[in-house]
């Protein structure tokens, strides 16, 4: 049965970059704005547009504008606001950044044997870009006063979350500037925030080191479960829409509660099962050293 739309984006242009396939969260968002009234453009790098789907997620939306564009080259993002705003026959009232990459995590390098030049991508790609795409909405004239600009986050900007490695740090760093820039773009009423989702198995995530049992951990954990990528798209148009235009500078966690949690009686009785299995503490990583201090305490 199709969901009800509820009509809080219509009359409304915006811009979505990152979407890749149907696992992506920029997908759904950009599903969700349609099916509430939006008109958009969709946005990702030319290798994305080859080897994604893209140019089918721009079919289902309305034939949306599909514009090339590399978030970590200015000039090109100038051209893609440029292109967006002719047409899609004016100003944008939200641009949405769902964009994330880390080589490597890809290469299964552990944080403190980084490669910088990776390292320095993956700041430059999923953090900074933030900065270059309101920079240049800005230099092009492309955004309405009351706007909504909103990055995709996750939870491991604030707390270690080990095979996250440096992405961790460019999720740290998107908070920041979406912080940075609410605080100097409110005279305009535009408005700047993050949203931190639950462990979500979209293409990037699934090349995280044991993504699955984080997956799992995190819905065990969260009262109401991981939530999925679907109902991320829909949290998402209310920070898109009028009706949250006094939020900004804000990291909102949208994972059904795990943010918020301790431990659970099942969780402990479940970890406690486990620690006194000695075979099973070595399977995780856990040293000599811990293993006995366990036995002793």
């Amino acid at each position: 049965m199709p969901q009800k739309s509820y009509g809080l984006l219509e009359g409304k242009k915006g811009i979505i970059f990152g979407p890749l396939d149907e696992t992506s969260l920029g997908w759904q968002i950009a599903l969700s704005a349609h099916r509430e009234g939006a008109k958009l453009a969709i946005s990702n790098i030319g290798v994305a547009l080859r080897v994604g789907k893209p140019a089918e997620l721009a079919k289902i939306v309305g034939d949306a504008p599909l514009i090339q564009c590399d978030v970590s080259r200015s000039p090109e993002i100038d051209i893609c606001f440029k292109e967006a705003t002719e047409k899609l026959g004016g100003k944008l009232d939200f641009v949405v950044h769902s964009v994330g990459m880390s080589q490597n995590i890809r290469k299964g390098l552990a944080y403190e044997e980084s490669n910088y030049d990776w390292f320095l991508k993956t700041l430059d790609v999923s953090g900074l870009s933030l900065h270059r795409l309101i920079h240049g909405a800005l230099a092009t004239d492309s955004l309405n006063d009351g706007a909504s600009i909103l990055g995709l986050s996750y939870i491991a900007a604030q707390r270690s979350f080990t095979t996250y490695s440096d992405m961790a740090d460019a999720k740290a760093l998107l908070e920041s500037v979406a912080r940075s820039f609410g605080a100097r773009l409110g005279p305009r009423k535009i408005r700047v925030n993050t949203v931190s989702q639950s462990p979500t198995f979209t293409r990037a995530g699934s090349g995280i080191e044991d993504f699955d049992k984080m997956y799992e951990f995190s819905d065990m954990l969260a009262p109401l479960g991981n939530a999925t990528a679907e109902e991320c798209g829909d949290y998402v148009i209310t920070l898109l829409s009028d009706l949250t235009r006094k939020v900004t500078m804000q990291n909102l966690f949208h994972d059904g509660g795990y943010s918020a949690m301790g431990m659970t009686i099942p969780m402990l009785h479940l970890m406690h099962d486990a620690l006194a299995d000695e075979d099973n503490m070595r399977k995780a990583g856990f040293t000599d050293e811990l293993i006995q201090r366990n036995r002793h305490e």
